[in-house]
């Protein structure tokens, strides 16, 4: 039932979200000689009016399809590297959070590439004209029968760097939050501590990586409408602050940061009512115990942004 809880969180914190990730994912990949955009509102205006809302949804699809198997590695890594490591401490937490991260990049690189391609398509058309991607499916299987296996795979290892160390700043965030707000089961404020928490974990994790996630955006968006720009990472770093400088690996962080915590209070707010009324117990404050013992309740629930 934690596993279930948990995919249904996660897919709440990504119907709360998505609108956010399109418009990070816009101001990250516009062109700084025609900007599109001024801001992280202008944005979100600009979309509404040009595409309507359903244009903030645009490949939500991927993050969907991919989500139930992301938790399934996520925990199943984290709770046996725990296990493996011992003791919980705050450096496992890390570690453990670090091995879920790299591990669940197998999935993660390939549907934050379909989702980044559809964000992109019919930008700034009520109706595109023109659609090169059906779905998330399609536009892997496109990007297969051209580019091949590399081609899915394009931006796995600034995935992987950006997916490593982010989850691990968010298990350790997580745990040193919850330990110092002392989130126990008899907490009548134990819910509000745990949004808390996990958000503020959530925001943690992106600053610590969010650099990299600009570059791994822009490598994904590479190539849409058959221009490569980019032939490597380093080269997609040094042309990138060659023309913008230094503030180009901020770009869309507003949104993101905007996006990081209501998304993890959506989906810790849908695990513990869902895990409360499917244990039929009407006792309050403990009800919200997602495990029966100790801190292991708190490492069942603990979930990621996600794509951090």
């Amino acid at each position: 039932m934690d596993f279930v809880a948990g995919c249904i969180g996660g897919a709440a914190g990504v119907l709360v979200g998505h609108p956010f990730d399109t418009v990070k994912v816009r101001l990250q990949v516009q062109s700084v000689d025609k900007p599109l955009y001024r801001g992280t509102f202008h944005c979100f205006q600009s979309i509404i009016r040009q595409e309507t809302l359903f244009g903030l949804y645009k490949g939500i699809g991927s993050p969907m399809m991919g989500l139930t198997f992301i938790n399934a590695i996520v925990f199943g890594v984290q709770g046996n590297t725990m296990r493996l490591l011992g003791h919980d401490t705050p450096m496992n937490q890390f570690l453990a959070g670090a091995a879920a991260g790299a591990i669940q990049c197998v999935i993660c690189c390939p549907m934050e590439l379909a989702k980044t391609r559809l964000q992109l398509q019919g930008t700034g058309e009520k109706k595109s004209s023109r659609k090169l991607y059906k779905n998330s499916l399609d536009c892997l299987v496109r990007i297969y029968n051209r580019e091949g296996l590399r081609g899915v795979n394009r931006g796995m290892v600034t995935t992987l760097i950006r997916e490593t160390p982010g989850f691990g700043v968010y298990f350790l965030a997580y745990d040193v939050l919850t330990r110092g707000l002392g989130c126990e089961p008899d907490d009548r404020f134990m819910i509000p501590k745990l949004l808390f928490a996990g958000g503020m974990a959530g925001i943690a994790s992106w600053l610590s990586t969010y650099p990299v996630d600009v570059i791994k955006s822009r490598l994904q968006a590479d190539g849409v409408g058959g221009v490569y720009r980019y032939s490597s990472i380093a080269d997609c770093v040094r042309q990138s602050v060659r023309r913008e400088g230094y503030v180009v690996f901020t770009r869309g962080l507003t949104s993101t940061l905007l996006r990081a915590f209501p998304v993890n209070a959506t989906t810790f707010a849908t695990v513990t009512l869902i895990l409360m009324y499917s244990r039929g117990e009407g006792q309050g404050p403990k009800d919200c115990e997602l495990a029966p013992t100790g801190h292991q309740a708190q490492l069942q629930q603990q979930t990621h942004p996600s794509s951090l």
